[in-house]
């Protein structure tokens, strides 16, 4: 067996190695550097993680590395079922044998993609970084890639890249219209096209596959990525007992997005239907969905421990395509959407957000701090052109200052309002300006 491994093995090092890089769409996320630690690209299935190690063998290419001093390795092949942890030693053998030059003397670049199949990866990967000159990328499809799995597994070896559908920037880049000037520099023309491609995005999303599929075939291809997600990342990886209860759940985040979310009325809602499911099963159940990247969740803006308990959570599906396929209202859902665009891309910029609910009653959607510490609050409106809209908006943002005074505070729209529309510290901006804006670590 072992020898037919060696041979396998042996043959996709050759064929990975001579295999020209396949056409993608550049991507933003950010990849730790730390030295020692592997890092683990995770995010929802069809994200595109294994383009993206793809794209980081090519950038590593550019920057001065061979090609022969980077290793792309797909475990998801027939050929290694059977396959032990005492048997990914022959990746690393084979390999060497092919580069022996490079051994101890040249740090080489390991993708393994779907290692997370073979049992015990997680110490082979530990042992590598320890006895290889070797810098490791892992990624893979399975909740065993998850974060809570990722970080348990690896036991403080692995650092996360977060990896989610395209961002707006990502999205226009795709479709080879990403702007070369700043807003300043746009002209009309130029603002009306992203205008249009911004309120596209907002329908269809970022899932890389679904761009250009349209009508029933994008829906159900959609569908299919939660059907997928929720069989084996939850209900198969959980041993879920009651999943007429979690699809009920999923299908009610999903079509209320950027809604309060109560585990205790969820749960009577499921009493009255005649679903029996017991109230910790429904917590663990929000849990489980998080980790498997289908939504987010945001809680409450406060220093309080018990109060972050009781109070309900906000729900963000992954991408905003998935938004469509279950809502049943037949309404247009262009403010919702927005707010779960801004709130993905602050998780792409590293923000820690929450939401704020001031002691007058007052919302204000996002309460988010940088790495750095540096606070800002933001409420999301689709139109702020009226009046009273506008008025609602500011007021809000203006009592949740008086909690937050460090904070910056911004309005951001689609339609902002005429003429300086603002007093006070209140900052406006439009929407795809700021989803435009060059990410901190570029």
């Amino acid at each position: 067996m072992e020898e037919h491994f060696r041979d396998t093995i042996r043959q996709k090092i050759v064929d990975s190695q001579a295999r020209a890089y396949p056409s993608f769409t550049r991507r933003d996320t950010r990849i730790p550097a730390v030295a020692g630690k592997a890092v683990a690209v995770i995010g929802m299935r069809r994200a595109g993680k294994t383009t993206l190690l793809w794209q980081l063998m090519q950038e590593s290419e550019e920057s001065g590395t061979g090609r022969e001093e980077m290793l792309y390795f797909s475990f998801e092949d027939e050929r290694l079922v059977g396959m032990r942890a005492t048997d990914l030693q022959l990746v690393v053998e084979e390999y060497y044998r092919l580069h022996p030059r490079l051994r101890d003397n040249r740090k080489v670049l390991f993708c393994f993609d779907e290692i997370q199949v073979v049992e015990g990866w997680d110490a082979f990967a530990r042992r590598i970084l320890d006895s290889e000159s070797c810098r490791v990328f892992l990624s893979g499809s399975s909740a065993k890639m998850l974060s809570r799995e990722v970080g348990t597994s690896m036991r403080g070896r692995a650092l996360e890249a977060t990896l989610y559908p395209f961002s707006f920037r990502e999205y226009l880049r795709h479709r080879s219209l990403e702007p070369r000037e700043e807003p300043a520099r746009w002209t009309k023309r130029d603002r009306s096209a992203i205008r249009h491609e911004l309120e596209e995005y907002l329908v269809y999303g970022g899932f890389p596959e679904s761009l250009g599929v349209r009508g029933r075939d994008r829906m159900e291809l959609l569908k299919s990525y939660v059907d997928v997600t929720l069989l084996r990342d939850v209900i198969e990886r959980h041993e879920v007992s009651n999943p007429t209860a979690l699809r009920r759940m999923v299908r009610h985040l999903l079509a209320n997005p950027a809604g309060s979310f109560s585990v205790n009325r969820f749960h009577n809602d499921l009493k009255s239907q005649g679903i029996t499911a017991g109230r910790e099963s429904v917590y663990d159940y929000l849990g489980f969905l998080e980790d498997a990247f289908l939504l987010r969740t945001v809680p409450i803006s406060t220093t309080s421990e018990r109060r972050r308990m009781v109070n309900p959570r906000k729900a963000y599906p992954i991408d905003m395509g998935l938004i469509g396929p279950y809502d049943r209202s037949g309404k247009a859902n262009t403010g919702h959407a927005l707010e779960t665009c801004v709130y993905l891309e602050l998780c792409r910029r590293g923000y820690e957000v929450a939401y704020v609910r001031t002691g007058e009653g007052y919302e204000v959607d996002f309460h988010a701090t940088d790495p750095e510490g540096n606070e800002m609050l933001i409420q999301v409106c689709a139109a702020a052109a009226d009046s009273k809209t506008l008025a609602r908006e500011v007021r809000a943002l203006g009592k949740a200052a008086e909690e937050h005074p460090r904070a910056e505070l911004l309005l951001i729209t689609m339609e902002p309002p005429a003429g300086k529309g603002l007093s006070g510290k209140v900052k406006t901006v439009q929407a795809e300006e700021w989803l435009l804006e060059e990410l901190p670590w570029r």
